[in-house]
């Protein structure tokens, strides 16, 4: 077996590149907390979710509810369909991707382009996320199709399974000082997945959940959010992935605040990560004033923002939505130049569409 914190010099299938991601630390305060970012964009497909899509075609696979030359479905808002659409090219099987237009078009571009079929359970324009449907759509789909099997992510064991490995990456690359661990809860497989095997060989580490405002993991109330791949939305079940017993708090995060955050690290560290991955880090941020000398934070930033640049990271789409906040923008900006001792702290928010548009009147 590889140690965790290293890949094979020469591979042969893409899936060999997975895991090994780096740590990159965001803050180390004059106290000495830091906080730490995963990196799993660095795995193959920019996302973490390629982990879990790996191990519930295998365990598929080992259990006999998936054939040579079969058929793999699943509703996806995109990153797991990716990793899916990957391992399926590998492996010799068809992959069907169970999708809406709330997903980020480049994920479903990228998908197609790896040879997955997507259907639709949306009209075109109709951005809202519909993942009760999908998943009953793919269900049903499943069930009518010969050779075919349902990963369901949400309900599936192998998904949680696929995350161990980071939580042995992390014990390894820190010599098990980690204190608080923070992650983006959907389906729950990768905080949770992480968060058991690392309580076992680091008992007193805190996890912390954080999901968008508007979904219903963590309680009411519900209402539409654009943060994607992230949250449980009105109408769909929470899924047994979730494990309250291994939470210690769950927290919500709207998407200006996750949007801005992510934005502005792209500004201050040439660093891009995903819009929900910018929720667990404005979280995180917040929370370094309050933390004891000498705490270790790693938060798992589950994709890139490459994905957003027609979303998050174009301000005519951001600025339709009401979701730019240059106060928020400041906020984060303050944050990060508090928390890193020896930065400047110049205002370096871009002026949003509205400042123009006043100014010139």
């Amino acid at each position: 077996m590889n140690h965790p914190l290293h890949r094979p010099p020469v591979v042969r299938q893409v899936s060999e590149l997975i895991g090994a991601t780096p740590l990159f630390e965001l803050c180390r305060t004059q106290d000495d907390v830091r906080l730490l970012l995963k990196l799993e964009q660095f795995n193959p497909t920019g996302t973490a979710k390629i982990r879990m899509a790996r191990q519930m075609v295998i365990d598929a696979e080992e259990r006999g509810l998936l054939k040579p030359g079969g058929r793999i479905v699943e509703s996806t808002s995109g990153n797991t369909g990716l990793g899916l659409a990957v391992v399926a090219a590998e492996r010799g099987y068809t992959f069907t991707a169970v999708v809406d237009h709330h997903a980020a078009a480049d994920k479903l571009r990228a998908m197609k382009a790896l040879g997955a079929e997507l259907i639709y359970v949306a009209d075109d324009g109709d951005e809202e996320l519909n993942t009760a449907a999908r998943e009953e759509f793919a269900e049903k789909l499943a069930a009518e199709t010969p050779g075919a099997y349902f990963t369901e992510q949400h309900n599936n064991p192998a998904n949680g399974v696929g995350y161990h490995p980071v939580a042995a990456e992390l014990y390894a690359a820190l010599d098990g000082r980690i204190d608080i661990l923070i992650g983006a809860v959907g389906t729950g497989g990768g905080l949770f997945g992480t968060g058991a095997p690392l309580r076992r060989t680091v008992p007193d580490v805190r996890i912390v959940g954080v999901e968008p405002k508007g979904s219903i993991a963590f309680g009411p109330p519900a209402h539409d959010y654009y943060q994607s791949g992230t949250g449980t939305p009105e109408g769909a079940i929470i899924g047994t992935m979730v494990d309250y017993d291994l939470l210690d708090e769950g927290v919500k995060v709207g998407d200006v605040e996750a949007f801005a955050t992510a934005r502005v690290v792209a500004r201050r560290t040439g660093l891009l990560i995903g819009g929900s991955a910018g929720g667990v880090v404005y979280e995180a941020l917040t929370r370094l004033s309050s933390l004891r000398p000498g705490t270790t934070m790693v938060a798992l930033v589950n994709d890139g923002g490459e994905k957003y640049l027609d979303t998050v990271f174009d301000d005519e789409w951001m600025a339709a939505r009401d979701l730019i906040d240059a106060d928020v923008e400041r906020e984060v900006d303050a944050l990060l130049a508090k928390h890193r001792p020896g930065w400047d702290t110049p205002d370096r928010i871009r002026r949003s569409p509205e400042d123009d548009s006043q100014e010139m009147n």
